[in-house]
């Protein structure tokens, strides 16, 4: 028996694919190069994907105004969606889940306004307002809306800087009340242009840095 007839030999042009052989193979396939967009088109793009990921105006196409408008309000008020589906039952549990926040909620409103030296009824405003506005507005079943001790004693120590609160308790009370409406027309803002979505993008590593700059900031208060 020759040497090209040999088993090693016929193994080794069976394991050898030529160039053409793996063109032909319906196995392979060629990725054809994107097409080139100017910069307003890639702009365009990066604008749609940061803030519209998930496409919130698909369900306005293809339908008529008065639907576009019905849309629009159900948007701005999901009360008006889930509301449909509220039974008594539902209603008997918000009822023993509401007393039961409100014997936590009012002592410790009232010590977060005195973080904030301000006087005990604002404490309980900024925990029974938001609340109920976010009932009619909101989205969410599980999100905690109301003040917390870390923001009250940073906007109490900063603006008792500027402001004395004993001798000048009305002078206070204004300067808080603006910080108090600009960081609201802020958060408005960021939600119409739903910058929330960005909150996917932490993980646990921002958490921990933003934990160990509070604590860090708290400190240098005290």
């Amino acid at each position: 028996m020759s040497p090209m007839d040999s088993p090693t030999h016929k193994d080794t042009e069976r394991n050898q694919i030529s160039p053409l052989d793996d063109e032909a193979s319906p196995n392979a396939y060629k990725v054809a190069i994107p097409p080139k967009q100017n910069l307003f088109k890639e702009f365009q793009y990066t604008v749609k994907e940061t803030f519209f990921a998930d496409d919130p105006l698909r369900s306005f196409k293809d339908q008529t105004k008065s639907k576009k408008f019905i849309l629009c309000i159900e948007a701005i008020f999901p009360i008006i969606n889930w509301g449909r589906g509220y039974n008594l039952k539902k209603f008997r549990g918000d009822i023993i889940a509401g007393l039961t926040i409100a014997s936590l909620c009012i002592p410790q409103d009232i010590g977060y306004s005195k973080l904030a030296h301000l006087a005990p009824q604002y404490g309980l405003y900024s925990s029974f307002v938001p609340p109920l506005i976010y009932a009619f507005m909101g989205s969410s079943r599980d999100i905690a809306i109301g003040p917390v001790a870390v923001v009250s004693l940073l906007m109490g120590t900063l603006l008792s800087n500027e402001i004395d609160p004993v001798t000048h308790k009305e002078e206070y009370q204004r300067l808080a009340f603006t910080a108090t409406f600009f960081a609201g027309i802020t958060q408005a803002t960021l939600g119409i242009f739903r910058y929330f979505l960005q909150s996917t993008d932490t993980n646990t590593d921002t958490d921990t840095r933003y934990t160990c700059i509070t604590n860090v900031t708290l400190f240098n208060i005290s």
